[in-house]
This record gives C-alpha cells, sequence and structure tokens, in this order.
C-alpha cells in the first residue's frame, strides 16, 4: 500500500489507475484529511465479498445461539402446513 497525494494522482491518475489494476492499493491524501483509496474493482469485489460473508456467518451464530437456548419454535412441516 503507497501514499501519494492528491495533486500527484491527478496529475497521473492513469499511470495510478494502471498500477491499481495491477493489484496496488494507493492512499490518495487530501488537505481536507478525508483521504480516499484507490483500489480495482476486483479487489473492491472481494472485500465487499469477505464483508457479506462476515455478516452472514455473525447471522448463523446468532441463530446458532438462539436455537442452543432454546429461543426458538420449532415446527414439523405437516405442522407448517396444518390451517388453524
Amino acid at each position: 500500500m503507497q501514499t501519494v497525494n492528491y495533486s500527484t494522482a491527478r496529475n497521473s491518475l492513469k499511470k495510478y489507475c494502471d498500477e491499481a489494476n495491477k493489484g496496488e492499493i494507493y492512499i490518495i491524501t487530501r488537505k481536507n484529511k478525508k483521504d480516499v483509496v484507490l483500489m480495482s474493482l476486483d479487489q473492491y469485489n472481494e472485500l465487499q465479498k469477505a464483508s457479506n460473508n462476515i455478516k452472514y456467518i455473525i447471522k448463523l451464530q446468532k441463530s446458532l445461539d438462539d436455537i442452543k437456548n432454546k429461543r426458538v419454535i420449532i415446527k414439523t412441516l405437516d405442522e407448517l402446513n396444518t390451517k388453524k
């Protein structure tokens, strides 16, 4: 991961985009301290996938805890299909 200031990145955007597509990640610093990250779309998608997987695992763990602590109602398919 490398750091580059906004003006340098703007003046050589093609170069930094090409490097990002080769796997490099850049932190682009700005005067207002609201820095941004430049990375390839593939890297971004992998990060999003990992983040979504973690959220899913957390939900699964909560469900398993609910089952373990008997905070669920268990019904058979027949019971679900029976109209009251």
